[in-house]
């Protein structure tokens, strides 16, 4: 299966692109062709203006979108590894997903309501926080985060199969935990 890996931190030292690196790793270990975007090194301009949306809206779809949109048709499984900054995805991967997930791409309206385009197997998310587990659900912040990001958009635009994985308390944690989450890491890559 060939999977776009959409990949949103600036650090290249970080936890998050260790993190890559062994889900990527898990992933060709099963033969999965593999492409990862990294916003941040490609330098991805996360801000929908009036021109694109004038664009979109007569039918134009702006060169640097359409080249997004072309990675996303051409995968057949999506994956995101992102950190939970502010209880939210970087604004760059919001950026993102507002700029290429646009009407008529992803998602249309019919006669019954909305109706998801994007025909992908599935999609799986990792997101890394600092809080730990206890925080994210009594807070009810990790069950926001489901709503908002897996339902709100990769069900409405049509994706059958979303998976969230949440790596905790990353920043304080110990080596042994760490290890840990890159062997599970390497095991989502290994099991899409």
């Amino acid at each position: 299966m060939k999977v776009l890996v959409v990949y949103a931190h600036p650090y290249p030292k970080s936890f998050n692109h260790a993190v890559l690196e062994r889900f990527t790793q898990g992933l060709q270990s099963k033969g999965h062709a593999v492409e990862v975007l990294d916003l941040y090194a490609r330098g991805f301009n996360p801000l929908l203006t009036a021109g694109d949306l004038a664009s979109l809206q007569s039918g134009e779809v702006p060169a640097d979108i359409k080249t997004e949109q072309d990675r996303v048709s051409g995968a057949e499984g999506l994956a995101f590894i992102y950190p939970l900054w502010w209880s939210s995805m970087p604004a760059i991967l919001k950026g993102w997903i507002d700029r290429v997930f646009s009407l008529g791409f992803a998602y249309a309206f019919g006669p019954e309501g909305p109706l998801g385009l994007l025909k992908h197997r599935k999609v799986l998310l990792i997101t890394t926080c600092g809080a730990d587990q206890g925080h994210m659900e009594q807070s009810g912040i990790q069950k926001a985060i489901q709503r908002t990001t897996d339902m709100g958009i990769f069900a409405f635009t049509g994706i059958p199969e979303i998976r969230h994985e949440f790596f905790y308390n990353v920043i304080q944690t110990d080596p042994g935990t760490r290890e840990q989450y890159l062997k599970r890491a390497f095991a989502l890559g290994a099991e899409y």
